[in-house]
């Protein structure tokens, strides 16, 4: 595929069109879409390779993508069971298979322990951060859209969590059709009240597919699975310890109206992460774009853009 899909809507066209790559990475197929070429021998910077966060594609980053002042090799990846990427057999996903499936698809894009700028958002942006710990030496330039990490539990919660996911596994996890186009870009809409409309309309279809013998309904790209509880228990000291061995300078991202208590409640907030990311050594930029919620990439793709394009400029050496 290059470029917007044939059922696109009419308003946002591109500006720097996406070519479609699929990759064998551990006995699935997974999807990325590449802009750009790869010139990283003579521009002196490696791909910078984006990660989507939850129930999001990798089209998500077009926005961005388009309001980069210069052309530059960047690679998105489409999660397992998000896009156009295959889902497991099994029928709960685990946070270290996101780092498993990176690992394999940087080898393939710039080859084994080579280096890569890594970008991730929300979910994307907590599997960066702990990937640039574990793997230090890969990452040359870190860059962080509000993934927060988690709240920290208890040992005492883990049976409770056990026995939800347990009683998931009764039934099959679904995902609701929308009527149209428009009532998928109407939801993205209700989410984020600063997505522009024609944006909506055209990330909606990249976010969806028809539905087969249905007129017009459409089903989010994603498994359903992805709903269903982990049993598996946030061990925040451990991510931290990742944290404290990144070597990458770490640029920080976060709009003005992401309210975390929507998610959280009074469980965490974002001084405890900023204070968790003062554990994180070397250079970290923090900047805050406005006005943006947890969607900042939609809401100031132009504004993000320029941090991104400013802080990986700055840090080429001389």
């Amino acid at each position: 595929m290059a470029g917007p899909a044939p059922d696109d809507p009419p308003g946002y066209r591109p500006r720097r069109l996406a070519q479609s790559r699929f990759f064998g990475v551990r006995g699935m197929r997974m999807h990325a879409l590449a802009w750009g070429e790869d010139r990283s021998a003579e521009q002196r910077h490696p791909p910078l390779v984006m990660l989507h966060g939850w129930m999001d594609v990798a089209a998500s980053f077009q926005f961005v993508v388009d309001a980069f002042a210069a052309d530059r090799h960047v690679v998105a990846l489409d999660w397992r069971g998000f896009g156009l990427s295959d889902s497991p057999q099994a029928g709960t996903y685990f946070f270290h298979e996101y780092l498993g499936d990176l690992e394999v698809v940087l080898d393939t894009i710039v080859g084994t322990g080579a280096p890569v700028d890594l970008l991730g958002h929300s979910m994307g942006g907590n599997v960066a951060m702990l990937y640039a710990g574990v793997r230090p030496g890969r990452v040359r330039r870190l860059i962080n859209l509000e993934g927060f990490g988690m709240p920290r539990t208890a040992p005492a919660d883990a049976p409770q969590k056990i026995a939800r996911w347990l009683d998931s596994l009764r039934e099959d996890e679904r995902l609701k059709p929308y009527d149209s186009l428009d009532a998928v870009a109407a939801r993205l809409r209700k989410t984020n009240p600063l997505l522009r409309g024609d944006r909506a309309l055209w990330l909606a279809a990249q976010w969806s597919a028809p539905v087969a013998g249905a007129d017009g309904s459409r089903l989010l790209l994603a498994d359903p699975n992805h709903k269903r509880p982990s049993p598996q228990q946030a061990s925040v000291d451990e991510w931290l310890a990742c944290w404290q061995r990144i070597t990458a300078p770490l640029l920080w991202i976060e709009g003005d109206r992401t309210d975390v208590s929507i998610w959280w409640g009074t469980r965490y907030s974002k001084a405890e992460f900023h204070e968790r990311l003062d554990c994180v050594p070397g250079r970290v930029d923090r900047r805050v774009v406005a006005p943006a919620g947890h969607l900042l990439h939609h809401d100031q793709p132009e504004a993000v853009a320029r941090l991104v394009e400013t802080f990986l400029s700055e840090s080429l050496p001389s």
